[in-house]
């Protein structure tokens, strides 16, 4: 296993050998000294979850309000366009983004920092499986929209499926202003420019 850096200061790509042979494959999909060589706490990471979506369907984009939540995601079956959007603004890559296919033949583990947005689109049906740093807190919950026009994200298939509240989240501006105002020591008030 090796590892390479993501383009997202902080994003970290562990790269698995697959072991073939007339039966199958074997390979490793983790492995704890390899990850706290990379300055990870293998510890740290709490629960496990795992999500099957059809083809085409999209899972986006999510992320954690806060301290955030680190993640480590692979996908188990099939394929995946997986994307993150740094949304942390004291970062070097804020607002940029990266995108990764994840699949079965080469099992690449992707760790997500905390402060990203994360998403995916399955290319075949798929299984991806989530191991995060957090319980989960429905309350610090953020998203944007998958089709947001100042993300422009370039989703490679025809959406499938997505979900009501995916549908129903904000619009990367909107988070912006949020996350750079609660920044903000002295945020003005503009409510009442009128008044002197």
């Amino acid at each position: 296993m090796h590892v390479e850096i993501g383009a997202l200061d902080g994003v970290l790509m562990f790269i698995s050998t697959p072991h073939r042979d007339e039966r199958g494959f074997f390979t490793r999909t983790f492995d704890v000294s390899v990850a706290t060589a990379h300055g990870l706490d293998p510890a740290s990471f709490i629960q496990d979850s795992q999500s099957r979506t059809i083809r085409g369907g999209i899972r986006a984009l999510h992320g954690r309000a806060g301290r955030g939540e680190a993640k480590l995601v692979r996908c188990a079956r099939g394929a995946i366009l997986d994307v993150l959007v740094d949304a942390r603004p004291g970062s070097s890559t804020y607002g940029e983004q990266m995108s990764v296919v994840l699949d079965d033949e080469n099992f690449t583990h992707l760790y997500v920092p905390p402060g990203l947005l994360h998403g995916y689109q399955a290319l075949t049906e798929a299984d991806v499986c989530y191991r995060i740093d957090r319980e989960h807190d429905p309350a610090e919950d953020i998203s944007v929209r998958y089709d947001d026009p100042d993300l422009a994200i370039q989703w490679p298939l025809p959406v499938t499926a997505i979900s009501r509240r995916d549908l129903a989240a904000q619009s990367w501006r909107q988070l912006r202003t949020r996350l750079e105002t609660a920044l903000d020591p002295n945020p003005r008030d503009v409510s009442n420019n009128d008044v002197p």
